[in-house]
């Protein structure tokens, strides 16, 4: 990288990255501590800066920013169910509004009687399509978001709460789900396209754009390895910390495609002499 200058880890990561113009990030920055600590036994690479509190993790995968440090710290049990609530949001956040706008104007047939009676008397009196109010809806809680960040803190949690329960969003609340601050981005702006899509080509609009993304994210790199893996190519032993996660006593391997070498992490005493500690 021959450049004169370099203010913060966000300049490494853009010349970084195999897709710069996919809208999914394959570089996860962190300024935890124990999260670089933990990717590190791993078998990934840590990349400092000077000056700036924030560190890049490579490779990664997309799996990687549904996940917590937090995670490891808790019962196997708890962190997965945790970890399938973060991607059922993720979902809900990414096709709430575009299944709503799909629904209500192509596929009345898929509504109840009694349901979609309600749905027209409540908007009897609404000059906008649903699309134009969904729009809106979205753009005001991006408002409300973006204002609360650059407000002081304790007044800008406030407004942030309080706006999402006003607007009664659950896809702008579920994108906090998400604990990754760029991947959260990244479905907020795929949100939007989705529901152009949706507006004018329906549920096929969304299946068709749904296979196309699943595509692109099958073919992305991150510095050579693939993004969604374990699922993409399926490795069986690296499903055990995915959606799901095992008992850390059953981890005894590092993920593989990522360390090459020195695989194994933990040794079990089976009762045998010499056998680990």
């Amino acid at each position: 990288i021959d450049i004169d200058g370099i203010l913060e880890s966000g300049y490494i990561e853009q010349f970084l990255e195999d897709t710069p113009f996919s809208p999914f990030p394959t570089l996860y920055n962190t300024e935890r501590p124990d999260s670089v600590a933990g990717n590190l036994l791993e078998g990934r690479v840590a990349i400092f800066v000077d000056g700036t509190p924030f560190v890049l993790i490579a490779p990664t995968s997309f799996f990687m920013f549904l996940h917590a440090v937090e995670d490891y710290y808790q019962r196997y049990d708890i962190t997965t169910l945790i970890r399938v609530l973060r991607f059922i949001c993720l979902i809900i956040s990414l096709f709430g509004p575009a299944l709503f706008i799909a629904i209500l104007n192509f596929h009345q047939e898929m509504i109840p009687t009694a349901l979609l009676i309600n749905f027209a008397s409540q908007r009897e009196g609404v000059p906008f399509p649903a699309f134009i109010e969904a729009m809106l809806m979205e753009f005001t809680f991006e408002i409300i978001r973006e204002a609360g960040i650059r407000m002081p803190s304790p007044i800008g949690q406030t407004v942030s709460i309080i706006g999402g329960l006003v607007l009664g969003q659950a896809a702008g609340i579920s994108s906090f789900a998400t604990p990754a601050f760029n991947m959260a981005l990244s479905i907020r702006i795929l949100r939007f396209i989705i529901m152009f899509i949706a507006a004018f080509m329906g549920l096929y609009g969304i299946t068709i754009f749904t296979f196309i993304m699943v595509a692109h994210m099958c073919s992305l790199k991150s510095l050579g390895f693939p993004y969604m893996s374990p699922f993409g190519p399926f490795i069986a032993e690296n499903q055990k910390d995915s959606i799901l996660r095992v008992p850390l006593k059953y981890m005894r391997t590092r993920p593989r495609l990522v360390s090459q070498k020195n695989n194994t992490r933990l040794k079990v005493n089976d009762g045998k002499p010499g056998s680990g500690k």
